[in-house]
């Protein structure tokens, strides 16, 4: 179903306007598409770690529509809270979760430039990458956002990803209105 493929230079125009459609928007820092469908369609883009000179702790960005209608209707059918309630009653979880952030900002670091390393030190603003997840999260053991932790799955797979998976798989949550 999915495909995930190193990317060595910056996105086509013509991903990009496909990636803008996807989004609605304009994507905005965005560095490569690291995962694609079956169909060639970007799944997942990496995004630059400073944004209109700010940080921008979120470096992958879930854009597929349909895996984003799934994970939304997982979302509004409560499945953030069950999976939370999964981690805080497993020791082995909330380590896996540990590991995964460590990852990710090992990961995000080594996209960083050496000119965006010395914007952020200079604007004293390195914290908030190197103290951030997957997805910006400063609380390691806390889940709020099923897309980021599955775009960052779909890159380089961790624990709520596979937790993901699993309600994905099962289906009880994305039954027809």
């Amino acid at each position: 179903m999915m495909n995930s493929a190193p990317v060595l230079s910056l996105p086509s125009e013509a991903q990009r306007r496909r990636v803008a459609t996807l989004l609605g928007r304009d994507p905005r820092g965005l560095r490569a598409i690291p995962v694609f469908d079956g169909e060639g369609d970007p799944l997942v883009i990496r995004v630059a770690s400073i944004v209109d000179g700010k940080p921008f702790p979120t470096l992958y960005w879930l854009v597929g529509s349909d895996i984003c209608l799934r994970i939304d209707r997982l979302e509004a059918a409560g499945a953030i809270a069950e999976l939370q309630r999964r981690v805080d009653a497993s020791g082995v979880l909330r380590s896996a979760m540990l590991e995964d952030h460590a990852r990710h900002r090992k990961e995000r670091a080594g996209f960083l430039s050496s000119e965006e390393r010395q914007v952020l030190q200079a604007r004293g603003m390195q914290a908030a990458l190197d103290e951030r997840g997957i997805g910006g999260i400063a609380e390691p053991d806390r889940i709020r956002c099923l897309h980021t932790w599955y775009a960052a799955h779909l890159v380089t797979p961790n624990a709520v990803g596979r937790l993901v998976d699993e309600l994905l798989a099962d289906g009880e949550y994305l039954a027809a209105d």
